[in-house]
C-alpha cells in the first residue's frame, strides 16, 4: 500500500503500485487521486494520508491514461490494449467499455459537460475518437496526425487540442470535428499539452525539450520555455492559471510562471528516474508527480512568488 505520510513541508509519497505509474489525476474535489500503469490497474488513495482506497482491475493490460469526470463520479481509463473503460470512482463498477480503437489509447479527456470522451489512438488507428460517455455512441473520428499521444477537451469551450508524434498541435472544434488551427512551433514529437484554465491558451511540449505557450485562438507563440535538458513528456497548468509544471526523462520537476515563462523552481531530488505524468492539486498547492513505481506529493507555496 502506501506509506504513511501526510503532506506538510515536504514530499509525501504513494507507493502502492507494483510497476512504473504512467498516469495520475486529482479528482475534482481534491480528496482523492487516481494512478494508473503497467501492472494493469488503477489505484485511488488519499491525499492526505496515502492510504489506497479502492483498486479497479478492469484492465487486461497496462494503463496509459486516466481521467475524472468533471462532477468526480466516474473516471475514464485507456489501456495498450484498445480498451477505454468508464466505471464508478467510488465502486470500480465498469459502466461502459468502449472499444473503437486497435491498439494503444494513450489519451482519454471528458467534455466539460461530463457528457462526452476523447480518446486518442497511438499505434494502429492514429486517430481521435468523440463518443458518448455512457453509451459509447461513436460520435466521430478526428485523423491527420500520427500516433496521438494527447487530446484534450478545452475547458470552457468545445474544443480540443490534439498533438502527435509529428511536429504540430491540432485545434479543432468538439462538436463537428472541423479544423480550426495548426500549432507548427516544435521541431519533434509534442508528447503532451495543457489548456489554460480560462481556455485562452495552450501549452505544448515534447521532444525538443522546449515548452510553449501560445494563443489558442490564433497560434501565436507567446512564450517559449527552454529550462528543461531532456525530452518533456508531462506539462500541467495549475488551476488558478499562474504557473506550469513540466517534467520528463531529465527526472527533474520544474515550476514556471505562466505569463513570462520564468523558472521559479527546479526540483531534482524527488525522482530518480523519468517523470510521465503530472497533475496539480484543485487548489494549486499541491503537485502529484508519476515516475517508476511511486508518485509523489510536493507542496507548492504559492505564496512566495
Amino acid at each position: 500500500m502506501g506509506i504513511h505520510h501526510r503532506v506538510g513541508k515536504g514530499p509525501a509519497e504513494y507507493t502502492g503500485h507494483t510497476d512504473n505509474v504512467f498516469t495520475v489525476a486529482w479528482s475534482p474535489d481534491g480528496m482523492r487521486i487516481a494512478s494508473g500503469g503497467r501492472d494493469n490497474t488503477v489505484h485511488i488513495w488519499d491525499p492526505s494520508t496515502c492510504q489506497q482506497i479502492l483498486t479497479f482491475h478492469g484492465h487486461p493490460t497496462c494503463v496509459l491514461d486516466l481521467a475524472w469526470s468533471p462532477d468526480g463520479q466516474y473516471i475514464a481509463s485507456s489501456c495498450t490494449s484498445g480498451l477505454v473503460q468508464v466505471w464508478q470512482a467510488t465502486t470500480g463498477m465498469i459502466i461502459h467499455t468502449y472499444r473503437g480503437h486497435r491498439r494503444f489509447v494513450r489519451t482519454v479527456s471528458w467534455s466539460s459537460d461530463g457528457t462526452c470522451i476523447a480518446s486518442g489512438g497511438d499505434y494502429g488507428d492514429n486517430s481521435v475518437q468523440v463518443w458518448q460517455a455512457f453509451d459509447g455512441k461513436h460520435l466521430y473520428t478526428h485523423g491527420g496526425q500520427y500516433r496521438v499521444f494527447s487530446a484534450l477537451w478545452s475547458p470552457r469551450a468545445a474544443r480540443i487540442a490534439s498533438s502527435c508524434f509529428e511536429d504540430n498541435v491540432q485545434v479543432w472544434d468538439a462538436t463537428t470535428g472541423m479544423h480550426q488551427l495548426q500549432y507548427n512551433g516544435h521541431s519533434g514529437p509534442v508528447y503532451a499539452t495543457a489548456w489554460s484554465p480560462d481556455g485562452t491558451r495552450i501549452a505544448s511540449a515534447g521532444h525538443d525539450r522546449q515548452a510553449h505557450i501560445w494563443d489558442a485562438s490564433n497560434g501565436q507563440t507567446l512564450c517559449t520555455y527552454n529550462e528543461h535538458t531532456h525530452i518533456i513528456k508531462a506539462i500541467a497548468w495549475s488551476p488558478n492559471g499562474d504557473f506550469l509544471t513540466s517534467a520528463g526523462n531529465d527526472t527533474v520537476l520544474q515550476v514556471w510562471n505562466a505569463e513570462t515563462g520564468q523558472l521559479l523552481v527546479s526540483e531534482p531530488r524527488l525522482h530518480q528516474h523519468w517523470i510521465r505524468s503530472l497533475s496539480w492539486s484543485p487548489d494549486s498547492t499541491v503537485i502529484a508527480s508519476a515516475s517508476q513505481r511511486s508518485i509523489h506529493l510536493w507542496p507548492w507555496q504559492q505564496s512566495r512568488y
